[in-house]
């Protein structure tokens, strides 16, 4: 699944040139950078890459939300429909500009269920955030359909579905904005960093200065720039995009490995009739960075996990209705909005009111579901001897089942 198992001579050969010539930073020192702008490669790699007209490179997926709610001009009050199931990130940056994270629930498709969002939208909701989970996408034809409808912003947090498609275009290029992480476990890495992507030219000039202290960055001397508004510091580094630009030219390998690994797993797993697997908008258009799979209770499923964890094969395969990080479950920190920094009253509430919900229905999913990571560096018998070890752990615990019934 990373871009880190497959590091070598290109990542080193990129931030060696970096290195010689001592300019670290992204802006500025032109004459000892000698046309060193590994920053300005990687943003027009990427656009060609992934069919996107403007890039803009930040620190990090965090900051890329972050950026792009702020360049869409999301703030205090307004609400952004987001999933049950995503990462931290999503929620801390909704919050971080003063919006409302409105949590709703999924489908088997992991992502945001379509019905689920209709039944949020409010007066004061301005943008429906589809997550991108594990690879696969959201049924983005019919999140489009809903934003037509309510006059919505189309946010694409794509973070872990890098190289994914949708109805032959590349996710985080459909909204109007779509965002990257390219940290250490993401599908291509910068070790540390993220971009944002759109086709509109003004919320690119938006993120170029509000990741930069809100520079205008229109003259040749950084000291003299204008700021039109006020920004942060959510600079990536050149260093961080050298690595990502020998990344993103391996980024067809990584997904032909991850796609041939991915399939030959999910033909073993298929033998086992009580196995479903996710829901796919557009099946070919899969990253497969994960496979994911139900079992037909969450009963079942916990027994799976503690078998495989007996049997020392639990490694790379997620239960993620237990994890800290990604499932709503286990978010009391959000729940209970507790920040180190006072949010306003009205914030606070909002965000307890919208988080204190009954998700009766994502339980029902993620209490089944299990989401193996898909490496690049299997050889086909590695393959062949995890998939049936776990059938045969997983035809154990359904016999003792059925016995039990």
């Amino acid at each position: 699944m990373p871009g880190f198992e497959l590091w070598g001579a290109e990542e080193r050969k990129e931030v060696n040139d970096v290195l010689e010539t001592g300019i670290l930073m992204r802006y500025g020192f032109d004459g000892p950078r000698k046309g060193i702008w590994k920053s300005k490669e990687l943003e027009e790699a990427i656009c060609k890459t992934f069919g996107c007209r403007y890039a803009h490179l930040v620190s990090s997926g965090t900051a890329a939300l972050t950026t792009a709610l702020s360049a869409l001009g999301i703030g205090a009050g307004d609400e952004v429909i987001m999933p049950s199931f995503t990462f931290v990130a999503s929620f801390e940056a909704v919050l971080s500009v003063g919006a409302i994270p409105v949590l709703v629930d999924i489908d088997e498709s992991l992502t945001l269920n379509p019905d689920a969002v209709r039944k949020a939208i409010t007066q004061k909701t301005k943008c429906i955030m589809p997550v991108h989970m594990c690879g696969s996408m959201a049924d983005l034809d019919a999140l489009k359909t809903i934003c037509k409808e309510h006059n919505l912003l189309l946010l694409e947090d794509a973070c872990q579905s890098i190289g994914g498609t949708y109805k032959g275009k590349m996710l985080g290029s459909i909204g109007d904005a779509g965002t990257f992480s390219f940290d250490f476990v993401k599908t291509m890495t910068c070790a540390e960093g993220g971009v944002v992507m759109t086709n509109k030219e003004d919320v690119y000039i938006k993120c170029d200065g509000y990741s930069d202290h809100g520079h205008d960055h229109k003259g040749v001397d950084r000291g003299a720039d204008l700021h039109p508004f006020i920004g942060y510091n959510f600079r990536i580094s050149e260093l961080h995009a050298a690595v990502g630009l020998a990344q993103i030219r391996k980024l067809d390998t990584f997904l032909s490995i991850q796609k041939k690994n991915h399939a030959q797993l999910k033909n073993i797993l298929s033998t086992v009739p009580e196995i479903s697997f996710r829901i796919i908008p557009d099946p070919g258009g899969d990253s497969c960075t994960f496979l994911s799979w139900f079992l037909p209770t969450e009963d079942i499923t916990r027994a799976v996990v503690a078998a495989l964890k007996e049997q020392g094969i639990l490694a790379g395969n997620f239960y993620w209705y237990d994890n800290n990080w990604h499932y709503i479950r286990k978010w009391d920190h959000l729940k209970n909005s507790v920040t180190l920094n006072s949010l306003h009253p009205d914030l606070k509430q909002a965000v307890i009111n919208n988080t204190n919900k009954n998700f009766v229905a994502s339980d029902a999913i993620m209490g089944r579901c299990i989401s193996t990571a898909i490496s690049l560096l299997w050889t086909e018998e590695q393959i062949a001897d995890k998939g049936n070890k776990m059938v045969a752990t997983i035809k154990k615990v359904l016999a003792k089942q059925k016995e039990t019934v």
